[in-house]
């Protein structure tokens, strides 16, 4: 026994071939006059908005303009695939949510980070400036009590001396 599908009812295009007894020479759907006939009104506002004139050729363009829109549009529309589903698809297509692609911050963000206006100097010559003011600031204070000492060692109080590294191999 074979068991036929009811695929040929739906295989079948409700066609409009036009008024009685003058038939059009191509086949459109329904569904394709429902949007073409939209679409050729927009494009005749578009060529007016683009400023070209109301003239056989601009229509005639705008009528090609119609066609090829309406067929790519119709092409994604079937007997299982309707008109509605197709908008709905699209605009839910439009309004999901997307992935950022710009970054909103993190581990390490450049908002503190310190601008100077002149350019810092080396190790070596920071290291040499630092010894000229220590000895100018400290000969002389008057309440110290030291004469021709230095007094001042910034906020950390007296500088460590520097450890030197021995010769030995560091081994395990």
């Amino acid at each position: 026994m074979r068991i036929r599908t009811d695929d040929e009812v739906y295989r079948v295009d409700a066609v409009w071939l036009g008024p009685p007894k003058a038939t059009f020479p191509w086949r459109a759907r329904y569904v394709a006059w429902l949007i073409g006939i939209p679409i050729f009104l927009v494009v005749l506002t578009v060529q007016r908005w683009a400023g070209i004139s109301f003239g056989f050729f601009s229509t005639a363009w705008g009528f090609v303009i119609t066609i090829v829109i309406t067929r790519f549009i119709t092409a994604k529309i079937s007997h299982e695939r309707p008109l509605g589903a197709v908008a709905a698809m699209w605009a839910r297509e439009l309004g999901a949510p997307r992935e950022r692609t710009t970054g909103t911050g993190g581990a390490v963000s450049a908002s503190r980070v310190r601008v100077r206006a002149e350019r810092p100097l080396p190790k070596h010559k920071r290291r040499k400036r630092r010894a000229r003011q220590h000895s100018y600031k400290g000969k002389g204070s008057a309440g110290d009590g030291l004469l021709g000492g230095p007094t001042h060692h910034g906020a950390q109080g007296t500088p460590r001396a520097r450890r030197s590294r021995s010769n030995a191999p560091a081994g395990r």
